[in-house]
């Protein structure tokens, strides 16, 4: 069965351009477009598909308004947003993504036709790859019995707790999260205590300018203090910094002795930059055994190599289960790598990272 998605952009060049590159995926029907969020609505009713992509901005009704709608009605389809990069677009943006959108992909705006098909087709490729597996996980658990013992599919993971080497008190959280990591981290950071004592350290894969939007939005909802991380601050206690998208975040020691965060513009890492490997591997060395990992919803391996190093320290690292990850391949490549000691469904992340930094 083919994946069918409805195509919605209030520009007729790229709902051709979009509707082009996605009609060139074997598993996938473009079953329609739509010009802006009431027509997309009018056409997802009679249409049915399984997946829209939205655009951001659009007169009648916007990305937003759209996706609120969706969920006011129950419909039960996946949304991948199409933004500007502008910092409107990606505030809205990150609205869409705390509401649930599945993820999101920026307009490219290169001179020629040739150049922003390209770029689109590397940025929804993995990303109809990755919605494809988890609807078709999600289908299987439908059917019968009968037919699901026909063809095993992996069932979601309950709550499995792994047993970790003692550890001192950590002096530092660094967190990888990316597919799913606004929404995850909406609910997640909230739940940390605004005197958890610690400084708490993020990648989470993004663009530049929507790092800003996202850290703005999230210092509204938490007790902590969260932004965008810049070069050569120093690290605080009960602060959240949020690598700049496309730079990198290190943690080093600066003057006094005090440990800093340097921004710099070094190559990317497992195609991402920020990545949370290069994140990770800083923090294990400033802190040793003193650091809490964790590693959240998010498709690719960024983050499992930097584990790695942590562990051999000793620190301690969390990892998000199967079941409320929108993507479970950054915690499933850490975990299948033997590097996380306790696996928890999101809403208890925030507890265990209590755990480890007030022991």
């Amino acid at each position: 069965m083919k994946l069918r998605v409805l195509v919605v952009d209030d520009t007729i060049v790229y709902r051709k351009i979009i509707s082009d590159v996605l009609s060139n995926y074997a598993d996938v029907e473009v079953v329609g477009t739509a010009s802006n969020g009431k027509i997309a609505l009018s056409r997802i009713e009679s249409l049915k598909p399984d997946l829209i992509t939205l655009d951001v901005e659009m007169p009648v009704m916007d990305g937003v308004q759209t996706l609120e709608e969706i969920q006011k009605r129950k419909i039960k389809l996946g949304v991948i947003m199409v933004s500007t990069l502008t910092k409107r677009g990606s505030d809205i943006t990150m609205k869409a993504l705390e509401l649930g959108a599945f993820d999101f992909i920026t307009k490219p705006d290169k001179d020629s036709r040739e150049e922003n098909v390209k770029i689109l087709e590397s940025a929804l490729a993995p990303r109809i790859k990755h919605f494809l597996k988890r609807l078709e996980i999600k289908r299987a658990l439908r059917r019968p019995d009968t037919d699901v013992k026909k063809k095993p599919v992996p069932r979601p993971a309950a709550t499995v707790s792994i047993s970790r080497a003692s550890h001192e008190k950590s002096l530092i959280v660094a967190i990888g999260i990316s597919t799913g990591g606004p929404n995850a981290l909406t609910r997640m950071l909230p739940m940390l205590p605004g005197d958890l004592g610690v400084p708490v350290v993020i990648v989470q894969h993004m663009p530049p300018i929507f790092t800003k939007s996202l850290s703005e939005s999230l210092d509204q909802k938490c007790a902590l203090r969260v932004k965008e991380a810049e070069d050569g601050e120093v690290l605080k206690p009960n602060f959240v910094y949020i690598a700049p998208g496309g730079k990198q975040a290190k943690v080093v020691t600066g003057a006094a002795q005090k440990k800093i965060i340097r921004v710099t513009d070094d190559p990317p890492e497992n195609n991402c930059k920020p990545s949370a490997d290069y994140l990770f591997r800083s923090v294990a060395r400033e802190f040793g055994k003193k650091v809490t990992g964790v590693i959240m919803t998010g498709m690719g391996n960024d983050g499992t190599l930097g584990l790695k190093v942590m562990k051999s320290f000793g620190a301690v690292v969390i990892g998000q289960d199967e079941e409320t990850c929108v993507v479970y391949g950054m915690p499933k490549m850490a975990s299948d790598s033997g590097v996380v000691d306790k696996i928890v469904p999101l809403d208890k992340i925030a507890a265990e990272i209590v755990t480890t930094v007030k022991r």
